[in-house]
């Protein structure tokens, strides 16, 4: 783990730490081989790039929506990049991160805001933003309905640089899923690996490996969907792939 004065990171300290390292390294490289209309994209993000996505996303949540400690905001997100930037924009504002559909984590008392790419859950969410996944959309296909935000529309209107109201408690839940309840201080692990491939991982196995990789100083290497073997394997060593998940 990098060095962080001693103290266990909490999740908004990790990229302020990279930014600092090397702001143009890549920090998640992003290869969608689902069936859906994102199928055969690459992205890629530095620190840099990555911090700006965040930085929109904690002021659309502080300014827009009052989501600060003691609030819940739901991501109803499949593991992408663009879950990683709203995660850490939520940790950035000390909100809670809860996990998964209604179905899977019940809604609670503080929920502040949904954040889905599914225009169902969207419009009967409120409030909500709806997300699309392609890298290069600017809008989504179908408007959505009237209260619910346009990601794609509106999230650039929002300033790249953030300051939080208050700094996230250590005590306070960051994550939860239907497995339990995770604290600020206890969600980035001790180690990571320089170069970590996922291969089709739930959010919480990608946003957890992610965030023990950053510490690290490393980056991530998601793979949506399952390819071949033969093109994964060659994605794995053209990417220099140091570490696995699953392990093969």
């Amino acid at each position: 783990m990098l060095a962080y004065g001693g103290q266990v990171p909490l999740p908004a300290d990790v990229l302020p730490t990279l930014l600092r390292l090397d702001p143009g390294a890549p920090r998640i490289t992003c290869y969608d081989d689902t069936g859906g209309p994102t199928h055969g994209e690459r992205i890629e993000l530095s620190a840099k790039v990555l911090a700006n996505w965040v930085a929109k996303a904690a002021n659309l949540l502080q300014d827009e929506f009052d989501v600060s400690g003691g609030t819940s905001v739901r991501l109803a997100l499949p593991a992408h990049w663009r879950t990683a930037y709203w995660a850490l924009a939520c940790w950035s504002v000390g909100a809670t991160v809860l996990l998964g559909t209604p179905e899977e984590t019940a809604d609670p008392d503080d929920l502040a805001l949904t954040v889905t790419d599914d225009p169902v859950l969207a419009a009967t969410a409120d409030p909500a933003v709806l997300v699309t996944l392609a890298g290069l959309a600017r809008s989504a296909p179908t408007p959505p309905p009237v209260g619910v935000l346009d990601e794609a529309r509106e999230l650039a209107t929002f300033p790249d640089v953030f300051t939080a109201w208050d700094e996230p408690d250590p005590g306070g839940a960051a994550l939860v899923t239907g497995l339990g309840t995770a604290a600020y201080r206890d969600l980035v692990g001790p180690a990571g690996a320089d170069r970590t491939h996922l291969l089709d991982p739930d959010p919480e196995t990608f946003l957890r490996t992610a965030l023990d990789t950053w510490a690290a100083g490393g980056s991530v290497v998601l793979t949506r969907g399952v390819p071949d073997d033969h093109t994964l394997t060659r994605r794995m060593a053209a990417e220099h792939v140091t570490a696995a998940w699953p392990t093969r």
